[in-house]
């Protein structure tokens, strides 16, 4: 199998081709979106709708289009800017559990202004529209050039420069982007590169208390092998492996880890084995060796990335500063994410339910449990099942099942649910978290996780409680 081959064609904004199997939902490549889209035709001028946006944008073509949002080119009628909108609904926002997300995404953007970085410019909402004004990247994606063969070095050298200092001023700001690939990297009509897409981001309090991130996500091809280690990972190490997967591919026109097998593929990334093709300088192999080293303790930083002999030629240093500028006029995220249409405790709940990415989709289907290739010892799985009730319903549930088991049940900051006996056993307080995530709009997973407390204790509750209690909302489960 090619090994571009097996990608689907998701997001809206530019076509996708495929690469590897996708972590996430595909995404708009020209501002930051998600989900599956079909690409529009090109146009030989940019003829304009007559529709006004917000009494200060007038839209023209369709750029392209996805489940949540479309994407149009625009322009400011005031200074008559080119600008790309993209048009989310409100409620589907809403109901698939997307709020959290997109509150995110329009955070982080607004800590950075970088010449690298694709431009929020504003964000504003109607009743039932939110719009993203975002810079036009005319270039389209890195990955369209990498499509037509590898790079010359210089040329994959000054483009890998550009990426290194957007992803170190992100750093310097907090923000850990967690999904780079060549399809997330644009290109301006002067060849500059532009990080996008932002969605899958963190931010340093996002950081549980060991100083780590949890979040399984990314793209397996192009993520680091401690990613899917659900004991955390280090945001800043886990992107300096995708830079240097990135590396690797614009310099040899292929993926680094890529095998027809999903199995074979994770164990070499976890490995950390491949070949460099014979074309490869001896300075590249070294500085791609240090990036794509398996152990993120003493895998290299981004700061000694800028250091090295192979990134430093033809480098000039005033590039590593941001650009502050002023902040633009984007309101206020909850204001514009709000809608009247449901009450409030509904919006927190549903805001709070997760997308499940491919890594969970694989660790959790039978057969394709690839945890164990990177923990140490026995990992037992937990009890989790599947539901076609709405996600309402499910917490509901559960809510009534832990009132009928004495169970205290609250809820965490990161939306998962905590149920707790009001007594201690013999190995502490039983505690049970319960962690809802949509597979589709009509379909959701459950995970039960036992975090404190006797083992056999629990197994007992689960059998004779717990799994009798949610028989009617189960379509399917596995586990414990």
């Amino acid at each position: 199998m090619h090994p571009w081959s097996g990608r689907r064609r998701g997001g809206s904004g530019q076509a996708r081709r495929p690469a590897a199997a996708s972590g996430q939902e595909q995404r708009p490549a020209v501002v930051s979106g998600r989900h599956g889209r079909e690409r529009q035709p090109e146009l030989g001028s940019m003829s304009f709708s007559g529709k006004i946006v917000m009494q200060r944008f007038e839209l023209g073509r369709l750029l392209g289009q996805g489940n949540f949002a479309k994407v149009y080119y625009a322009r400011n009628l005031k200074t008559g800017q080119g600008v790309a909108i993209k048009v989310f609904d409100k409620e589907k926002l809403m109901r698939v559990g997307l709020i959290e997300r997109t509150k995110r995404e329009i955070s982080v953007m607004r800590l950075v202004r970088h010449p690298n970085v694709v431009h929020l410019f504003e964000v504003m909402a109607s009743n039932r529209k939110v719009y993203f004004v975002m810079e036009h990247v005319k270039g389209g994606e890195l990955f369209d050039k990498i499509a037509k063969g590898k790079l010359d070095e210089d040329v994959a050298r000054k483009y890998f420069q550009q990426l290194i200092i957007a992803v170190d001023y992100c750093h310097s700001r907090g923000i850990y982007h967690r999904d780079l690939k060549p399809e997330n990297l644009l290109l301006d009509e002067n060849g500059n590169l532009k990080v996008s897409d932002f969605g899958l981001s963190a931010v340093a309090d996002s950081k549980r208390q060991d100083g780590l991130l949890h979040t399984i996500c990314g793209t397996p091809a192009y993520v680091a092998p401690e990613v899917i280690n659900r004991f955390g990972y280090d945001g800043a190490k886990s992107d300096t492996w995708s830079c240097g997967v990135i590396l690797f591919v614009i310099l040899a026109g292929y993926l680094p880890f890529h095998d027809s097998n999903l199995m074979e593929m994770y164990r070499k990334i976890r490995k950390g084995e491949f070949r460099f093709p014979s074309w490869f300088s001896l300075e590249v192999r070294r500085l791609i060796s240090k990036m794509l080293d398996p152990d993120p303790m003493t895998r290299i930083s981004i700061a000694k990335v800028i250091e090295s002999r192979w990134f430093r030629k033809s480098f000039d240093d005033k590039k590593l500063k941001g650009v502050a500028g002023k902040e633009d006029s984007v309101m206020d995220v909850s204001a514009a994410l709000s809608s009247s249409s449901n009450s409030s405790e509904a919006k927190q709940d549903s805001s709070e339910i997760k997308n499940l990415n491919a890594f969970d989709i694989i660790a959790l289907s039978p057969g394709f449990d690839i945890s164990a290739l990177f923990q140490e010892g026995n990992h037992k799985k937990e009890f989790w099942f599947t539901s076609k009730s709405p996600a309402l319903t499910i917490i509901s549930k559960l809510k009534d099942l832990a009132k009928h088991l004495r169970l205290t049940i609250t809820k965490k900051e990161d939306g998962i649910l905590k149920m707790e006996q009001l007594y201690e056993g013999k190995k502490g307080i039983l505690s049970i978290d319960a962690e809802i995530f949509e597979m589709a709009p009509a379909l959701h997973l459950v995970e039960l996780k036992k975090t404190n407390g006797d083992t056999v204790e629990y197994l007992k509750l689960l059998k004779d409680d717990i799994r009798p209690a949610l028989r009617d909302i189960v379509w399917a489960c596995q586990g414990s």
